[in-house]
């Protein structure tokens, strides 16, 4: 994977991209490259958990940088919570705690 990291660094100039605007970025800086090592490289990108391929139409795939903070639900938050008290709550109170 040796071109990675430059394809890396396309992405998070962009956003996102196609793979089509990927290869004619590659080949405005002098990386001409075959079409099976780009897309050998971001399979293994999007097998890392680097980047998240969708396709847009038949023969157009939207490559885009995978985000590590992910926002929490605010449902599962709560029902965190509510099990956390749930939890607490089912433990039986000690005589020293009772005063």
């Amino acid at each position: 994977m040796k071109y990675k990291n430059i394809i890396l660094e396309k992405l998070k100039e962009a956003g996102s991209l196609t793979d089509t605007a990927i290869t004619k970025s590659l080949v405005k800086d002098g990386y001409v490259l075959p079409e099976d090592i780009i897309n050998k490289n971001l399979l293994g990108m999007e097998i890392m958990g680097l980047i998240k391929v969708s396709w847009v139409t038949k023969n157009t795939r939207r490559i885009e940088i995978v985000s590590k903070q992910e926002e929490e639900d605010e449902i599962e938050v709560e029902t965190k919570k509510s099990l956390e008290k749930d939890y607490e709550a089912g433990f039986p109170v000690a005589k020293d705690e009772l005063g």
